[in-house]
């Protein structure tokens, strides 16, 4: 469904209480034509990330389908510059003066600094291709990149502009927080980035010492903890928290009800120690908490709020009484409420019974340390709180609009939009659909929860198509329609039929008139990123150019995966039979996007390409690359990351 908000031209904010929303049924918008053509002077308008100022007088507010960032009075909705970026404009953040504010441009290896007085940009940083989260350490005068497809968080020198060094972590990092004192940075990256098959997959948050300015620490997660979307830290500087989800890919997804297959975690991370805490989960016994995205944290430590961005709703939770609990205390008002539940009385000071928080679904909600409640729009994502603590600020992705929230009951007061709203086309609709938990049976997941950004998650799911206890590794979907058959067996004809079936036997859900095509239409929309591994003009490298005719020659690999598809679209025994698989033949996968698909081969076991070229390719199944030296290996997979 669509949500349409009657308001000003001007952008002004609209008091929910005379707000008219109009629900169109998805199978109208399709049938009738109600939905606008695709237009650059008509973008969609999607609010990603959202920051106050220090002196929480302004909101900025990044676009990402509009391509630009607004900056806004937060009292009364007025837009006061909106500036055109490159890319697509992803984190946010402000200088600790509130004269500038600095925006990432995903997709042209930049960040804005912006002039917030005037509303013009006065620098940009170099950073990697794809910059996400951002943070300021303003005593070390410097800004925090995460830089998404290299891997990387870069450190910028704001007094001088230039990069004072750029820090590997793990893989896809995605957001990241600096300690109040300034000596550490805390890192979420998106992926686990181990192979499929060890029995601990899970992603990592990773800790940066400024001081040093190098990565101390790689902190795992619970087992199946995948698409990491934030982390903050306590105003003490002692703890750190993460959302995520958590898989429970060992199962059937046969078993979808009560949070057999999916749920969704806060992570605490004891930074004294740099070690996992504890995990809790932010469900409900019977309904999902799907695809929690941005955090917020009160100046005291006490309250920390989580958009659930794939049922649209804001979590609430009572921070310093779970503190309390998880030391092994508790307070007297908690100790004599009716079902309390027991494992808190199960936990020691010594931490004994902590381990077991990530699988009890009722340990948050039972005991009243946690409230759950919608958001007037679709696909909240990022959130922040007002310096006085009084109010939240949410970016409705999909509700075009920044939602003003009273941070003590959760309900919002006013919204402002950032352009004129606009009914979805089928492409949108099916975005829409696509990330949309309320979609899957008891919300626990939505199609985006496996495939973040229509990609892959990392794990290995046991899906229905080849048979029960058959794990394989999420796939991407991207030229989906395009490299037909698919499932790693082939067992799908095309796109079409397996857009079904991930309806009828993922979500638990018959697609009504206008759903099954929306979302067909958005998977055929999806293109590939440029790989990272381009030089700056889009060509290869010197080393690509060598490993491109070794591909296409002696390691004659192009056989299999020739271009443009990567894929010759055939079904093929490659000595890949597990113990687990009932059929020794796979489909052929294409190549597209290769730099962040691993882990490779059907059931993930290569961590990287130099794995399953060499340890994975000794009958020269992938490629005849036992005659290939060490150096021309090297320089196949420097072609095969430019794909």
């Amino acid at each position: 469904m669509v949500r349409s908000v009657v308001k000003a031209a001007s952008g002004k904010i609209v008091p929910l209480g005379v707000v008219l929303t109009f629900v169109i049924g998805t199978a109208l918008i399709i049938a009738l034509g109600f939905a606008a053509p695709e237009s650059s002077d008509n973008p969609y308008h999607s609010p990603y990330d959202v920051a106050f100022a220090p002196d929480g007088a302004r909101l900025a507010v990044s676009d990402r389908t509009a391509g630009s960032v607004a900056i806004v009075d937060a009292a009364s909705g007025e837009v006061r510059h909106s500036l055109s970026l490159g890319g697509s404009p992803t984190g946010v953040a402000w200088s600790a003066d509130g004269a500038r504010v600095f925006a990432a441009e995903y997709g042209e290896g930049t960040v804005a600094e912006i002039d917030a007085e005037n509303g013009r940009i006065a620098r940009r940083f170099n950073v990697g291709p794809r910059p996400m989260g951002l943070a300021v350490a303003p005593k070390r005068n410097l800004l925090l990149v995460a830089n998404a497809a290299l891997g990387s968080v870069s450190l910028i020198d704001l007094a001088g502009g230039a990069e004072r060094k750029r820090v590997e972590v793990s893989r896809e990092p995605v957001a990241v927080a600096v300690s109040p004192d300034e000596s550490l940075a805390v890192v979420a990256n998106l992926l686990p980035a181990t192979s499929a098959t060890d029995p601990q997959v899970a992603a990592v948050v990773s800790l940066i010492d400024l001081e040093k300015a190098e990565k101390t620490a790689d902190v795992r997660l619970p087992t199946g903890s995948t698409v990491l979307r934030d982390v903050a830290v306590s105003p003490d500087g002692r703890w750190a928290y993460a959302v995520h989800t958590v898989g429970r890919f060992t199962l059937p997804t046969t078993q979808l009800d009560r949070g057999w297959i999916n749920t969704n975690a806060l992570s605490i991370i004891d930074l004294s120690s740099r070690q996992l805490y504890a995990t809790v989960l932010l469900d409900l016994l019977t309904e999902g908490a799907a695809d929690p995205w941005g955090i917020a944290l009160a100046r005291d430590g006490r309250t920390l709020w989580v958009t659930l961005s794939g049922v649209h709703q804001i979590a609430q939770i009572r921070l310093g009484d779970l503190h309390e609990l998880l030391a092994g205390r508790i307070p007297e008002a908690y100790a004599k409420k009716p079902g309390f539940p027991a494992i808190w009385r199960e936990i020691q000071a010594d931490g004994a019974g902590r381990a077991r928080l990530v699988n009890d679904l009722a340990a948050l909600y039972a005991a009243g340390l946690i409230d759950r409640r919608p958001v007037p729009a679709k696909g909240p994502r990022g959130l922040a709180l007002a310096p006085d603590g009084k109010r939240l600020a949410v970016a409705a992705y999909f509700g075009a609009r920044v939602l003003l929230i009273d941070a003590e009951n959760g309900k919002a007061t006013s919204e402002f939009a950032l352009g004129p709203d606009r009914s979805p086309d089928p492409v949108r609709l099916g975005e829409m659909i696509f990330h949309d938990a309320t979609f899957s049976f008891q919300h626990w997941l939505s199609c985006a929860t496996c495939h973040p950004d229509a990609r892959a998650d990392g794990l290995n799911w046991d899906l229905l198509n080849d048979g029960i206890g058959t794990p394989k590794n999420t796939r991407s979907l991207v030229w989906s329609d395009r490299t037909p058959p698919v499932m790693s067996h082939g067992v799908r004809a095309n796109m079409e039929v397996a857009a079904l079936a991930g309806f009828r036997f993922i979500l638990f859900r018959e697609p009504e008139a206008g759903e099954l095509e929306a979302v067909r239409a958005y998977l055929r929309s999806l293109e590939p990123e440029t790989s990272p591994h381009r030089l700056s003009n889009g060509g290869y490298s010197e080393a690509a150019y060598r490993g491109k005719a070794l591909f296409e020659g002696k390691a004659h690999c192009a056989g299999c995966h020739p271009a443009p598809l990567y894929t010759d679209l055939k079904v093929r025994e490659v000595g890949m039979k597990r113990p687990l698989d009932q059929a020794a033949e796979f489909d052929t996968p294409t190549l597209v996007e290769l730099w962040r698909t691993g882990p490779y081969l059907h059931n993930g076991e290569a961590v990287d390409l130099k794995e399953l070229l060499t340890r994975f390719n000794t009958e020269d199944k992938h490629g005849a690359t036992s005659n290939l030296t060490p150096a021309e290996i090297d320089d196949v997979i420097t072609y095969l990351l430019s794909l």
